[in-house]
């Protein structure tokens, strides 16, 4: 089943000829870079990661290796999310905004480049969560390919990993502003607040983290089997948060899980 959805994919991204790769370094991203390169050749794929305020630097320096790992043209342009109109209200549409602005800077690319189709990471887990970037993809016909195969997120690691590509076992990302709270104006302060706390307690050897911000209030959220790391070192952890702005430091005993923020939407 997993290699029939494999030979899709790369009979999807022959049939697109060429394709400007919105790639961030993450796993799937990654995953449909190397895909197109192998399908297609290098020189009809172009990987272009957009470097903003909500991207960490950990992040760009990783999706540069990575690029060049792959053996693809790699390209970093410049994107502000915090000018987009709407978005700092950080409403439920925040990343519906995002997205947009995102493929209005793809679409001159691909065209003054000559590259037939824009593609995005967005796999078929997707499907079934709250993902307004979505419909901005659809509305200015950028191509999921990964998604259109029908590849989940634990395919995509398998397959990674037969490819030895190092994403295999990354832990999954989202931009810095998925952290603030909805209704909360998003600031660099904020982001860089976020940055700063989620890589202090990265530096503790918990892979995968994410500081939820409620105004003052850092909800940290971590693996089940992390927790004990957090607990035995809560002193440092909420001295060190403190210092980034944060009044009160909480673990959430849910533990980490992607997209919690979108529990308080109503349909």
């Amino acid at each position: 089943m997993i290699q029939e959805k494999y030979e899709k994919l790369v009979s999807i991204l022959q049939d697109m000829k060429s394709v400007v790769v919105a790639f961030s370094g993450g796993v799937d991203s990654t995953f449909l870079l190397k895909v197109a390169v192998d399908s297609l050749g290098k020189k009809n794929v172009l990987a272009v990661t957009a470097d903003s305020e909500t991207y960490p630097s950990s992040e760009l320096e990783e999706a540069k290796a990575l690029a060049e790992r792959i053996g693809a043209i790699h390209r970093v342009i410049e994107t502000s999310e915090l000018s987009i109109p709407g978005y700092t209200e950080n409403d439920r549409n925040r990343c519906y905004f995002c997205k947009s602005s995102l493929f209005d800077h793809l679409l001159p690319v691909m065209e003054k480049e000559g590259f037939q189709n824009v593609v995005y990471g967005v796999i078929a887990d997707d499907l079934n969560e709250f993902r307004p970037g979505m419909r901005a993809a659809k509305e200015k016909g950028i191509r999921g390919p990964l998604q259109e195969a029908n590849l989940f997120k634990d395919e995509i690691r398998e397959l990674s990993r037969e490819m030895d590509l190092p994403t295999w076992s990354k832990p999954s990302f989202a931009c810095l502003s998925s952290r603030i709270a909805y209704g909360e104006k998003i600031t660099i302060e904020k982001l860089t607040k976020v940055e700063k706390a989620e890589a202090y307690i990265k530096s503790l050897e918990i892979r995968q983290v994410r500081v939820r911000t409620h105004q003052d209030i850092a909800r940290i959220e971590v693996e089940p089997s992390d927790m004990a790391i957090v607990l035995e070192n809560h002193d440092i952890i909420t001295k060190e948060l403190s210092k980034f702005g944060y009044k009160y430091i909480t673990l959430d005993l849910v533990g980490y899980k992607s997209g919690s923020m979108n529990k308080v939407l109503t349909s």
